[in-house]
């Protein structure tokens, strides 16, 4: 079917100023911030220097980064190995959905705990709940679940141990 006359369509558009969500100091940052921190007295005003900014406003972009929820934390990476801790288990746990968020806020308080996190569950995986912890033995790590399960009434999980490491390095983002 034709039409006797065409058709516009008209939109009021008032122009959008885009806002990045980081910028080059943020960038430069991050590159800086996301390997080693240096073992100084004043490790940020090193950084700061080296991108030439004080170590006032380098702190307040780490902040800012922060508070938008950029940078999630801060977290140093033990090399558990070196440190004498051998026995490395990842704990999945089946904790009911109700019950998530009050047994990943437990399990995270205990010192042999370095990740705690959920993740979907399927039908033939029906772990939901996550935890790394390390131990100086097999045993130890066993002792320690079992300790947690008690704690939190939890009593379906599974260790499963570390056998290789291959990779210990964190994400390079810039």
């Amino acid at each position: 079917m034709k039409r006797a006359f065409p058709i516009f369509l008209t939109l009021n558009l008032s122009p959008i100023k885009y806002v990045p969500m980081i910028d080059e100091i943020d960038k430069s940052i991050i590159r800086l911030i996301q390997g080693d921190i240096p073992l100084v007295s004043r490790p940020f005003k090193l950084m700061a220097l080296k991108i030439g900014i004080s170590e006032e406003e380098f702190i307040s972009h780490i902040k800012r980064l922060k508070q938008r929820n950029i940078l999630r934390r801060f977290g140093a990476t033990l090399r558990h190995q070196i440190a004498g801790y051998s026995a490395n288990a990842m704990v999945a746990w089946i904790v009911p959905e109700k019950r998530i968020e009050e047994i990943g806020n437990l399990f995270s308080k205990f010192k042999e705990v370095t990740h705690c996190y959920q993740r979907p569950s399927f039908k033939d995986w029906p772990y939901n709940l996550y935890t790394m912890i390390h131990a100086d033995t097999r045993e130890r790590c066993y002792e320690i679940a079992k300790k947690m399960s008690e704690a939190s009434g939890i009593k379906d999980y599974v260790l499963l141990f570390s056998e290789k490491e291959y990779k210990k390095t964190s994400m390079r983002y810039f």
